[in-house]
């Protein structure tokens, strides 16, 4: 199990060229994957792409790719023939004119084409290699940083299912005896209206029995029993289980509504809450988990 929360960084170098490839991760429910490529290399967004979404499945992918190149290619290029030849022609006018030729390099490089906005440009197929290999260090580190992340939610979620688990044993032990506090109930109120009837009395048999099956919730206990069964499965596995999981505290809560919702009784409802608290901690969880 992972966390879709991580970073992770690698670096390749290529041609006197270091490749550096940053990857970051935050929680998402589907797969969102932002590049940031340098312009002349937008082409390799499709291959960036593909790599990432072979580790990850959900999530917020930022992938930031730059190299030591990046910021001397954002220079303005000098034309060195260019410059010569404006020396050269200054020099043959101060001497036709008869003036000293007195030129500085500030001078020069104000001259038209001396210093041009052109910049030497990567080639995509040629970088590519590199920034593959940095690609794939950063997703392994991602992907590590992922698992870690995922241990520590695995264990504390399970901490969780323990109190649940403890809180449908209560609520299990006090259900059966929900019937019989509505007898006693009953034959009270009965009695303070100077109605009373025999334990025995077929009316009032008949009444504790529809009451029963009212708040019958044995289906909702083995139910709630084969959810823990599966989110431990869940738990343990090394596939993305985020969605599952998702749905699977849905039906959980689902259960214990209806548990609470069918039997009056105070105990059984106080188990209730503190289960759905425990599980709305675990959806929270949840959210963060690929």
């Amino acid at each position: 199990m992972k966390s879709m929360t991580g970073f992770g960084r690698g670096e390749s170098r290529q041609e006197g060229t270091t490749w550096v490839v940053e990857c970051s991760s935050v929680n998402r429910k589907q797969l969102e994957v932002s590049i940031n490529l340098p312009r002349d290399l937008n082409d390799l967004e499709t291959q960036v792409r593909n790599q990432v979404s072979a580790v990850c499945s959900r999530g917020r992918i930022n992938v930031l790719i730059r190299s030591d190149a990046a910021e001397t290619s954002q220079l303005p290029h000098l034309d060195e023939t260019i410059a010569a030849g404006y020396v050269q022609s200054l020099r043959d006018l101060a001497g036709k004119l008869g003036i000293s030729p007195e030129i500085s390099l500030s001078e020069i490089v104000r001259l038209p084409g001396v210093l041009t906005g052109e910049s030497a440009k990567s080639d995509p197929e040629a970088a590519w290699p590199a920034i593959q290999q940095a690609l794939a260090a950063a997703l392994d580190q991602l992907r590590i940083m992922r698992g870690t992340e995922g241990d520590h939610l695995r264990e504390e979620m399970e901490t969780r299912l323990k109190t649940i688990e403890a809180y449908a044993a209560v609520i299990e032990a006090k259900a059966p005896l929900v019937p019989e506090h509505q007898r006693q109930v009953l034959r009270q109120r009965l009695e303070q209206a100077g109605l009373p009837l025999p334990l025995d009395d077929e009316r009032l048999l008949k009444e504790i029995a529809l009451f029963a099956d009212r708040t019958d919730i044995s289906e909702e206990l083995s139910r709630a029993a084969s959810h823990l069964k599966q989110f431990r499965t869940y738990l343990t596995s090394s596939e993305p289980v985020g969605r599952s999981l998702d749905f699977l505290v849905q039906e959980f809560f689902r259960e214990f509504n209806t548990m609470g919702s069918k039997c009056n009784n105070a105990e059984i409802a106080h188990a209730v809450v503190s289960a759905k608290t425990e599980l709305e901690k675990i959806r929270e969880q949840v959210q963060n988990i690929e």
